[in-house]
């Protein structure tokens, strides 16, 4: 049986690309991958990418949501609030964009999800570690050093 290995991109529907991109980058720094006409653009995340498509067709997202990893959650929550979006003060970091996508931003540190040393290199976020709880859970699965096959 074939096995799952990863997640190449996830596709938002936004109503307008180019107001998604302008809503998107007051929160978040990052590289446009490129465009496919007017219709779609694609966010570079080091070795992976969010495509935004043009043409919401239905309603806003409610317990359907997608996790965006990050260097920062709180630098995230903290511009979020700046700019009126309302966001829990502390705990989970979930917001609903204005197509009505749920994102949930969660701290690269906090989770099991890791990049390539290589990859973090080339996205200069080199510095980032793991917290202890995720690196035991990685641990448990036989994914980081000084794991144990169970």
């Amino acid at each position: 049986m074939t096995r799952l290995v990863g997640i190449n991109h996830v596709a938002l529907e936004v109503g307008d690309v180019d107001e998604a991109l302008t809503w998107y980058g007051r929160f978040f720094e990052f590289e446009l991958r490129g465009r496919a006409g007017g219709r779609m653009a694609f966010i570079d995340m080091g070795d992976q990418f969010i495509a935004l498509a043009s043409g919401r067709t239905q309603p806003p997202d409610g317990a359907r949501h997608f996790g965006l990893v990050v260097d920062d959650k709180e630098a995230v929550r903290k511009r979020l609030r700046e700019e009126g979006i309302p966001v829990p003060a502390s705990g989970s970091l979930d917001f609903t964009d204005p197509w009505g996508n749920h994102v949930q931003v969660v701290a690269y540190g906090d989770i099991q999800f890791t990049k390539a040393l290589e990859i973090l290199r080339g996205m200069k976020l080199d510095g980032l570690s793991k917290s202890g709880q995720a690196l035991e859970e990685l641990r448990a699965k036989g994914l980081a050093a000084g794991s144990t096959e169970t």
